[in-house]
């Protein structure tokens, strides 16, 4: 993606900010345990993070700890994250994380997160984009 795609879709999200210090809190936990679930190669627990949607459409941990594997090695495996923006787009609540994977190049992590009907919120979905670097 370049430069400019990339301010875009920022830009995008961050149209307004979501509810309180709370949420911003409990996302940021759930993330930081997904990930940490990854990285001691826990998929029973690293899928329970996941909507029960997107559980769904995996189907099992195996499946879903497969596809982390093999497309998303920065959030699988990542050198250093730190949390950025946590915005509102279009009704969604995305967190915006910083993160160099395992390959050193840095990257911006979008997730989609969804409080369930008990107040917990759930990953629904985690899309990877190239971070510019100050030259482009």
């Amino acid at each position: 993606m370049t430069r400019r795609g990339l301010l875009f879709a920022l830009a995008l999200l961050s149209l307004a900010a979501p509810a309180d210090a709370q949420d911003r809190t409990a996302i940021q936990g759930v993330i930081t345990a997904q990930i940490e679930a990854f990285g001691q190669d826990d998929g029973t627990r690293a899928f329970g993070f996941a909507t029960p949607e997107l559980q769904a459409m995996f189907g099992s941990a195996e499946r879903f700890m497969g596809m982390v594997r093999n497309g998303y090695q920065p959030v699988y495996r990542p050198r250093s994250m730190s949390f950025g923006d946590l915005t509102t787009a279009n009704g969604q609540i995305v967190q915006e994380l910083a993160v160099i994977g395992p390959d050193g190049t840095p990257r911006v992590a979008l997730y989609r997160m969804e409080q369930q009907p008990d107040g917990t919120w759930r990953i629904a979905a985690c899309q990877l984009l190239e971070r510019p670097s100050p030259e482009s």
